[in-house]
């Protein structure tokens, strides 16, 4: 029975499906303590458990991929991918266990893609240089014509990775393709902006018949949310947009302005309102994420909110909860990127409305 495969992975806290995981997981970032987040023994033991978890999981997978249980095996390297994410966003790059959460992550990848087949798709395009485009396509779990899909797009292999490992458990239950972009590649062709190839991969998603050619929105990720902003102010058929609303080019702009003048804005009156907003605001729906998904702070994100609100846009902002400790921060990635989905669907179409700020 493959009910059975769950209970046999029991050992300390492996076992129990993805939602059960994702929702411990949460629960744990919630609950956790920053002074022992402070104390290098307590983060390595968690990172040590979480990473331990993932084994079990891998282990399980492999188990049930040789019962012939592929879909059980899937959902299995998916909790062990989830767990990995865990430990890694409690890690820091000189931890010793730092590279060996790399090494894991690979080989659950590489396990995940092996048992997916054809679920997964490694795609190749052309770009406008002829030069070949490569993505990954993570379709919708129920396969029917004019499911909404995601562009996330980042600027590195790890970057793609974590985003795999983040996001496509909580767009499983939300019924949402996902294409994975590697920007950072598309940025060494010099001839064309990382906006324009960005195109390329809309046009691609446009003509999937299992794809509602006007539900594309579009995800960035660390800088590549300047990316993100770009597509969404410069093509109209982006439905929605999760990104720095142009924040990056705003505080060049402002930089370049206190080197011309030596005048540094700090005064925040009805006069610099809207400061940060872009020459042109982007017309769709847009969210900004508050913290290192965006390079975005608090202030700035509510500035720049203030402006596309006054040119009667469409712009909420997410504040996640984090945990500041001496060497960083942590947050809860699983409530975040949940929230991510749910702005989505509302703005979609498939959900209720949000609130304009959202503290989690």
């Amino acid at each position: 029975m493959d009910g059975d495969h769950w209970s046999r992975c029991s050992r300390d806290g492996a076992g129990g499906n993805l939602a059960r995981l994702r929702s411990r997981a949460s629960e744990f970032f919630e609950n956790l303590s920053v002074t022992e987040l402070a104390r290098e023994a307590h983060r390595h033991l968690w990172v040590s458990e979480w990473s331990r978890i993932a084994d079990d999981y891998r282990i399980f997978a492999e188990s049930a991929r040789d019962d012939g249980s592929v879909w059980i095996s899937r959902e299995a390297w998916l909790c062990s991918l989830t767990a990995l994410e865990i430990a890694r966003s409690l890690s820091w790059p000189e931890d010793f266990a730092g590279l060996d959460l790399v090494d894991k992550a690979g080989i659950g990848l590489r396990g995940f893609e092996d048992d997916a087949g054809q679920v997964i798709e490694r795609v190749t395009i052309d770009g406008f240089d002829q030069e070949a485009l490569t993505g990954l396509f993570l379709p919708a779990c129920r396969r029917e014509a004019g499911a909404p899909a995601l562009i996330c797009v980042g600027d590195d292999e790890g970057f793609l990775a974590s985003m795999m490992s983040r996001l496509w458990p909580a767009a499983l239950c939300r019924n949402m393709s996902l294409l994975l972009v590697d920007a950072g590649a598309s940025a060494a062709r010099r001839s064309f902006k990382p906006e324009h190839l960005l195109q390329c991969w809309l046009d691609y998603l446009e003509a999937r018949p299992d794809v509602d050619g006007q539900r594309i929105s579009v995800y960035g990720e660390g800088m590549c949310a300047s990316n993100a902003s770009h597509l969404a102010l410069y093509d109209r058929r982006i439905a929605a947009a999760v990104c720095d609303g142009g924040l990056l080019t705003s505080v060049k702009r402002r930089a370049s302005v206190h080197w011309m003048t030596g005048v540094e804005q700090t005064v925040r009156d009805a006069a610099s309102k809207g400061s940060l907003l872009p020459s042109r605001h982007i017309a769709c729906p847009l969210l900004m994420v508050v913290g290192s998904r965006s390079m975005m702070r608090e202030a700035e994100a509510l500035e720049l909110q203030a402006g596309y609100r006054h040119a009667g846009a469409d712009c909420s902002i997410v504040v996640p909860n984090r945990i500041p400790y001496p060497l960083g921060e942590v947050e809860n990635f699983i409530a975040v990127d949940d929230f991510i989905f749910q702005w989505l669907d509302s703005k979609l179409g498939t959900a209720g409305r949000i609130n304009p700020v959202t503290y989690l």
